[in-house]
């Protein structure tokens, strides 16, 4: 099954393969299992930021460490605005988005570090529609003019009938429907109102990290939406593909550009970045893909590295740690449910790591 994803996009994009999961429920911050260190050479690394790719991450820094026991990296899944900001003020190793670096957010970077920043992409997903609704109503298919509904607080009960049109065996309750949002800044939030603000043609609230909703209630990070929803009745929120599929939750069929209804799934993800370019900076968007069965919400997730390293150790950790992870983390991506990017695209990544990080 790898093989064949690995072989869906041309040229410079290959399938970014992707999508990501859990392998629990809470995963806020992440630190790597002790291992008994031998003196020396020990180096320490801290990133932050996106929740979307966090239990990845927290998978690989985890085996890195038990195959390198001098290496500790330590992720904290604090969300991608806090993770730009905490990369661009300097206070962590590397930083971690699912919104490519805005314009002013790029110079910034440059008046600060007199270099242009770096981006690279290491794994990508979907995000969801996750739902909790009585009588475990499954296979919930909804319309484009459904979703738009829900979350722009226009459709306010289940059993309304744009959602029942498409829905004509389910028995859909009069219970109210509680839109669950990001309260903090995310990436996620970011992929999921690039979406929207393509597929709704009434949706005023803007793209961003952070937006003023219309609607709903506020969650912290894709570990606070899943569980937002687990305990709510009538809940439905957006969330990455994977914390929905390791906590068991309702996932949406959703219809997409080309009116196809649509499951989520690695497959059907992969299929949303065929014929794509990717750009020189990696900074890919595809807010509503055209593929007849593309799953329509999806994005890549990247990793935001400095041009010079203080500690020469530290830079080339980083960059053993990302060919790692490009080549013997398949694997664990693979088997968590997330989609490894092409071999292709790995090797511009790697190209570009080795070229543009260098120690003082």
């Amino acid at each position: 099954m790898l093989q064949k994803f690995r072989n869906i996009i041309s040229n410079h994009t290959k399938t970014p393969h992707w999508i990501l999961t859990v392998t629990g429920v809470a995963l806020t911050t992440g630190l790597l299992s002790c291992q008994p260190q031998t003196p020396g050479n020990q180096v320490s690394l801290s990133g932050a930021g996106a929740s979307f790719p966090a239990p990845l991450y927290q998978t690989w820094f985890n085996a890195y460490n038990q195959q390198n026991p001098n290496i500790r990296i330590n992720y904290q899944s604090i969300g991608s605005g806090a993770g730009v900001n905490q990369y661009l003020e300097g206070t962590v190793d590397f930083g971690a988005t699912d919104a490519p670096l805005t314009e002013q957010e790029r110079q910034k970077f440059r008046t600060k570090y007199n270099a242009e920043p770096i981006q690279v992409p290491l794994t990508g997903g979907a995000v969801v529609f996750a739902y909790n609704l009585e009588g475990n109503v499954k296979n919930l298919r909804l319309s484009r003019q459904a979703y738009c509904g829900i979350v722009q607080g226009d459709i306010k009960t289940w059993d309304n009938p744009l959602i029942a049109k498409q829905n004509p065996n389910v028995n859909l309750p009069n219970t109210p429907i509680r839109f669950v949002h990001r309260s903090d800044g995310s990436g996620t939030t970011f992929l999921f109102t690039n979406h929207i603000s393509k597929a709704c043609p009434n949706w005023k609230a803007g793209v961003g990290k952070s937006i003023s909703w219309p609607t709903g209630i506020g969650a912290k990070g894709n570990e606070g939406i899943t569980a937002q929803i687990q305990q709510t009745q009538g809940a439905i929120g957006y969330v990455e593909y994977a914390y929905a599929r390791e906590n068991n939750l309702n996932m949406a069929t959703l219809e997409n550009q080309a009116g196809q209804f649509v499951d989520p799934s690695p497959e059907s993800a992969a299929r949303a970045l065929e014929g794509q370019t990717i750009p020189q900076n990696f900074a890919l968007e595809i807010p509503d893909p055209p593929g007849q069965q593309a799953y329509p919400i999806v994005g890549l997730t990247w990793l935001l590295l400095y041009n010079q390293y203080d500690n020469p150790a530290k830079a080339t950790t980083l960059k053993n740690f990302i060919n790692w992870a490009l080549t013997e983390g398949d694997k664990y991506a693979s088997q968590l449910g997330y989609i490894p990017i092409s071999n292709d695209l790995a090797q511009r990544v790697q190209s570009t790591v080795s070229e543009k990080i260098a120690a003082q």
